[in-house]
């Protein structure tokens, strides 16, 4: 059996609450999905919702033609004449997915009709659908509720529908009402009745279900199943593309055509558009799943990776990192050292464990790109110093004039300034250090995500911890810095970065070379 996955984050996905992808994001999205994680179809949009979705549908549409996958783009249509199926079909889709009702309540209570009525304008809208050369599906709007409280209905739908040319008939969990033993059954029976069918499971998160659902709903038989990325979707979302693909390929072993190792590159694209930060817990793609805390498991991956599960993170882009802090062990220290290319002996070692969960302790945020510091400050080793020093800045903002930079910064002990104006004042203060840095022909690192945040209710005098991450050779690396000003907290990650880029070549060598002075005095 192969899986089919249809992929609805740009439609129903986008119903989250303050998610809006504009024409070219959608365009960009709509590629990773098709060509890179390689789902089955997408569904991209509602029809005549706005003049910005149909610009939207066009540029899909036009790139999917190029690229021979007009057949994969999906748009939501409604059962109002022709209306929904001539927008689709001027945005140049061939697909639609007709919205129809799964329930007697919504029939009866929302459309004021009857189930006969309605199946009446359902095989109009499809014989027009049919007319235009339109390959169809047809959604069972509020499937779930049908079949808790009038089945009957369902199946005289179904029943009346099943020999007209529909491709897939859709049913879904609309108000993620479900748990994994109604799945089972609904879809179990469904199946047996229908054998001949093809049906797709659209699952909804509000009871945190929707995972387990889509687990059932396959092991019951179901052909497709609907995701999104992220989770996102209307109210808690929808089931998220990762966890249906971990589910898929180790606990089930189906079939599908998807490529789990660009699920972070799509992960992380669609969080930058849609400006909802993936949740550090989140399985599969959270920022820390693919961490280790304990020192104990820290201990068993390095004693034939004792903590290890079928998860990898090199299956999915990702790599395995060991969290310092208070419950961090030698196992944890050695680790992140073994990263760093950095080797300490016994002593140095103990104390350096004993300053992380010290630092721990106190609830301070100690990572990788820490310890250069951390071990500079226990060794007390003179020769690994701050090298580069924001001396004074002065930054200015005036309505209608750029703002604008003057910096003095020291370098090995010289004195360089500049000054600049920018976009902003932290854009200003960059541009005048670059200068610098292109003067001194010093590589520098680009700047990747930069986020902000303040304790819940703080007021204008809060602290305002400002988070950077930024990539040098290759490498990522995430500097924090603390202030009562946004922009003096980006100053201070800013120069914490380049002091970790310099200063760990330096320590790198100081080490090397007490360790060769040690061989030798043996």
């Amino acid at each position: 059996m192969q899986l089919e996955i249809m992929d609805t984050t740009l439609r129903d996905g986008e119903q989250t609450t303050g998610v809006s992808f504009n024409p070219q994001e959608k365009v960009s999205i709509a590629k990773l999905l098709l060509k890179e994680v390689k789902v089955d179809r997408i569904e991209v949009a509602s029809a005549r919702v706005s003049k910005g979705e149909f610009e939207a549908v066009q540029k899909i549409t036009e790139w999917a033609k190029r690229n021979n996958c007009l057949h994969r783009i999906e748009i939501l249509g409604f059962i109002d004449g022709t209306h929904s199926i001539d927008w689709i079909y001027n945005a140049g889709a061939r697909v639609v997915n007709l919205l129809s009702k799964g329930s007697l309540k919504h029939v009866s209570e929302q459309l004021r009709k009857s189930p006969e009525q309605h199946v009446a304008d359902i095989k109009k809208a499809i014989a027009y659908a049919k007319s235009l050369d339109f390959k169809v599906n047809l959604y069972l709007e509020d499937w779930s509720n049908g079949m808790i409280n009038s089945r009957d209905y369902v199946f005289f739908m179904i029943d009346a529908l099943q020999t007209e040319p529909v491709e897939r008939f859709m049913i879904p969990d609309t108000l993620g009402i479900l748990n994994h033993e109604q799945t089972y059954e609904f879809c179990r029976i469904i199946r047996e009745k229908y054998p001949n069918l093809h049906f797709d499971f659209h699952a909804h998160n509000d009871y945190d279900l929707a995972t387990a659902n889509v687990y059932a709903a396959i092991k019951a038989g179901i052909n497709g199943v609907h995701t999104t990325v992220n989770g996102l979707g209307e109210r808690a979302g929808n089931v998220p593309l990762s966890s249906v693909i971990g589910i898929v390929n180790d606990h089930l072993k189906i079939q599908t055509n998807l490529d789990e190792s660009k699920l972070t590159k799509v992960s992380q694209v669609v969080e930058s558009f849609s400006g909802l930060r993936i949740p550090a817990n989140k399985p599969l793609i959270g920022e820390n799943v693919f961490t280790q805390t304990c020192g104990v498991h820290a201990d068993g991956d390095s004693k034939n990776s004792l903590y290890f599960n079928n998860l990898m993170p090199e299956r999915f882009g990702r790599e395995r990192k060991y969290a310092l802090g208070k419950t961090s062990g030698k196992a944890n220290i050695k680790k992140n050292l073994e990263e760093l290319g950095l080797v300490l002996d016994d002593e140095s070692l103990k104390r350096l464990t004993e300053k992380v969960i010290e630092l721990g302790d106190k609830k301070e945020n100690v990572t990788i790109d820490d310890l250069p510091y951390i071990i500079a400050d226990i060794l007390d080793n003179k020769h690994i110093k701050k090298s580069i020093i924001f001396k004074h800045y002065s930054l200015t903002i005036a309505n209608g004039l750029k703002p604008s930079a003057n910096i003095s910064v020291e370098i090995d002990g010289i004195s360089y300034e500049e000054s600049s104006v920018g976009d902003g004042q932290y854009d200003a203060f960059m541009k005048a250090l670059w200068k610098i840095y292109s003067t001194l022909d010093k590589k520098r690192p680009a700047l990747v995500d930069y986020s902000v945040s303040i304790p819940p209710g703080g007021k204008t005098d809060a602290l305002v911890e400002t988070v950077i991450t930024w990539e040098f050779n290759g490498k990522r690396i995430k500097t924090h810095g603390l202030a009562s000003d946004q922009t003096e907290a980006a100053i201070k990650a800013t120069e914490k970065v380049l002091n970790i880029i310099e200063n760990q070549n330096s320590l790198e060598k100081e080490l090397l070379n007490k360790n060769l002075e040690e061989k030798t005095s043996v």
